[in-house]
């Protein structure tokens, strides 16, 4: 709910969306969701029905993606963290590569993984990944951009996870347990803009990026 041009950025997140093709979002909420809620049922995004699924206890990525699987049923589907801005051609994009993969993920070139998970990759092709791995350690730049599309085949996968060293139920060990099966993950490097909004330095050129890739917010 960070306000980016004068509307919470989960608003230009759905706008994107919408621009992208996408008509149904499951939004998992935790603490403060009534906040969301009353957001949007007071300004609905056009072109986008809703759905809510709220996660009482907050112990990872991996456990809130699985409270979607009602949601999902067993079609294929696009997950993306609530902080990530994105331009909206990179979810077409991962889109088109999904024929075939169980799993298609965006990655970003950074100096250091460590603040996030580490990707390798051999051509367009995962083939390991690993949480928040100890600063230095890592002999790959890719890290994962916290946009997915998966198979709903996931949930078996996030199903039987079990807690990480941090205490939470990771989304990269069920991604890493598909690698593991042999099963075909694919990447796609986002070149273009991008940002993890997570910290205040991020807000200006996050506001300045919406009001100019989509005149008018």
């Amino acid at each position: 709910m960070l306000p980016l041009g004068g509307r919470p950025m989960l608003a230009h997140q759905l706008e994107r969306f919408q621009s992208a093709g996408i008509r149904k979002v499951c939004l998992i909420i935790g603490y403060k969701g009534e906040m969301v809620q009353e957001y949007f049922h007071n300004n609905p995004p056009a072109g986008i029905e809703l759905e809510y699924v709220v996660q009482h206890k907050q112990d990872g990525t991996g456990s809130a993606a699985l409270l979607a699987r009602n949601f999902v049923a067993n079609d294929s589907f696009l997950l993306t963290f609530g902080d990530i801005l994105v331009d909206p051609g990179i979810y077409s994009d991962l889109m088109k590569l999904a024929a075939g993969a169980e799993i298609v993920l965006a990655t970003k070139q950074v100096n250091d993984p460590y603040r996030g998970s580490a990707v390798y990759v051999s051509g367009n092709q995962v083939v390991k990944i690993i949480e928040k791995p100890p600063q230095g350690t890592s002999m790959t730049n890719y890290t994962g951009a916290g946009i997915y599309i998966f198979k709903s085949s996931i949930f078996n996968n996030l199903h039987g996870l079990e807690p990480s060293a941090r205490g939470e139920y990771e989304i990269t060990d069920a991604i890493e347990s598909v690698v593991h099966d042999g099963k075909l993950v694919r990447c796609l490097e986002v070149t273009g803009f991008w940002r993890d909004v997570g910290r205040p330095e991020d807000l200006a050129p996050a506001s300045d990026y919406v009001s100019k890739s989509f005149p008018g917010n």
